[in-house]
């Protein structure tokens, strides 16, 4: 099984790392011919505006909203769960999201860069690990098809900070910079499965 990580702009090789740690074939997408090649996509965390555009100008906006709506598994990090949401809040007038998670987003809804933490998750049918939170999205609103597989408690409300709807995961966190790569090998379980 070969999975890809979009490869336009954001953390592509610590995702890649993470995914051949977990044993995966991996293909950096920067085309729509490479996007053929793949079983599923992680996008990466990044700046959520600039992947909008690469998407745009590498013609792989078409070709990824098909793939999605056919089935394809995706995992999106970061700014690739803002990507995949079906509303963003605080975006730009401009900026579009593939509506894969139904989910409702706010761009840097944690606080800016000096806002970033660390917090331990536990995540449903994964495990623990260590969240990494930078510039991170904040969910504010889930969909009823939306399985929330992970929380945390801030400011006094528990957030949803990974979720699954279908062959889709959304996760608010960076898993790709700590060492552990449950979260990968989730993604693989599911791509595997959509895949037959």
């Amino acid at each position: 099984m070969r999975v890809g990580v979009l490869a336009l702009q954001g953390d592509v090789r610590e995702h890649r790392a993470s995914l051949e740690r977990a044993g995966a074939e991996v293909v950096d997408v920067r085309t729509p011919r490479e996007l053929d090649l793949v079983d599923g996509l992680i996008l990466p965390g990044g700046e959520s505006t600039a992947i909008a555009k690469l998407l745009d100008t590498s013609g792989l906006r078409l070709a990824l909203a098909s793939r999605l709506a056919s089935g394809m598994a995706a995992f999106g990090t970061c700014a690739g769960l803002i990507a995949l949401s079906s509303h963003i809040e605080d975006g730009r007038a401009d900026q579009w999201s593939f509506a894969a998670l139904d989910v409702t987003v706010k761009r840097n809804g944690y606080g800016r860069q000096i806002a970033s933490f660390e917090t331990p998750i536990d995540v449903r049918d994964v495990g623990h690990m260590v969240g990494v939170f930078i510039r991170a999205p904040r969910i504010i609103a889930a969909g009823p098809e939306v399985r929330i597989l992970a929380t945390i408690n801030r400011d006094g409300s528990d957030d949803p900070v990974v979720v699954r709807q279908g062959n889709v995961v959304g996760c608010c966190f960076h898993p790709e910079l700590t060492s552990d790569i449950q979260l990968h090998q989730y993604f693989l379980q599911i791509a595997a499965a959509a895949a037959q």
